[in-house]
């Protein structure tokens, strides 16, 4: 395995290796080298070839070419798309100030309480796998994409059953609408679903406005229109003008909401972070 290739190059000892994260579930070792390389690819030093395997991009071999002396966070704040990556702070609308990025940088680690590291800690890796779950999505067939659409609204509370909302999306004969679910388990009023596989073209305008037409034309005042990719800002502009209540989510916040209703994704760890009961240490209660 390259890992253990790496850990040789490092003439690293068998008490380096066992040693392990607070929590218990994996070697700081390991957890480590899979930091460096997303980090790295996300600097674009690095590319994926297959599940934990990587080759070195034009980028990559150009910097070693360069000896540098060490490659650290802040050495990959120069890179343009590093910066992105960190400001994704788990797509759940992060910071867009490219001087603060989502972590502290190493030299700013004093003015940093427990807590927000933690907290710091828990948006880096929220956003990583908000990449990653956006990338898979993309990969994914037009019937599975429909499927993780299905199971995300019903968890949201949203087209009843998983069965009933199944049978609904895909099924409304109408091409700009992929879907026609319960807005609540009653069925008192629908909501028109759209969602489109897309990989970078944007949805513009134009294709909202023949999802706006065919709301209209079945009567209705809401939809929801769904992309991995993003909306342009007329489109967005177009929305906001309109009578109908229609609800854009793009990529971003596909994932985040996927995240947020654990649809393809599963817990690994978990911190509970404790405090001191007052009211237990009250004697004159």
């Amino acid at each position: 395995m390259p890992v253990e290739i790496l850990a040789r190059e490092l003439e690293l000892s068998e008490g380096d290796l066992e040693e392990m994260l607070p929590s218990g579930v994996q070697s700081k070792f390991y957890n480590r080298v899979g930091w460096a390389a997303t980090y790295m690819k996300n600097a674009a030093l690095l590319e994926p070839t297959r599940r934990g395997f990587y080759r070195i991009t034009a980028r990559g071999k150009a910097l070693l070419d360069e000896k540098p002396e060490a490659i650290d966070v802040k050495f990959l704040q120069q890179y343009p798309e590093f910066i992105e990556f960190r400001q994704r702070k788990g797509t759940r609308g992060g910071n867009k100030d490219a001087s603060t990025p989502t972590g502290k940088l190493p030299g700013d680690i004093s003015t940093v309480t427990p807590s927000e590291a933690l907290e710091n800690a828990y948006e880096d890796l929220r956003g990583e796998l908000a990449g990653d779950l956006l990338s898979r999505l993309k990969k994914t067939s037009p019937s599975f994409f429909e499927r993780v659409v299905v199971e995300l609204l019903v968890k949201m509370g949203y087209g009843g059953s998983r069965a009933d909302a199944g049978k609904a999306i895909g099924k409304s004969g109408d091409g700009s609408i992929d879907g026609i679910i319960k807005e609540d388990k009653l069925g008192l009023d629908v909501v028109y679903v759209q969602a489109k596989r897309w990989d970078n073209t944007p949805v513009g305008s134009p294709d909202v406005m023949q999802f706006s037409g065919a709301l209209q034309g079945q009567r209705a005042n809401k939809g929801v229109f769904i992309t991995t990719s993003q909306f342009t800002e007329e489109a967005r502009n177009y929305v906001s003008r309109i009578g109908s209540k229609i609800v854009l989510i793009d990529g971003d916040q596909l994932t985040s909401l996927m995240i947020d209703h654990d649809v393809g994704v599963s817990t690994v760890s978990l911190y509970p972070v404790k405090k001191i009961d007052s009211d237990y240490f009250d004697e004159t209660v």
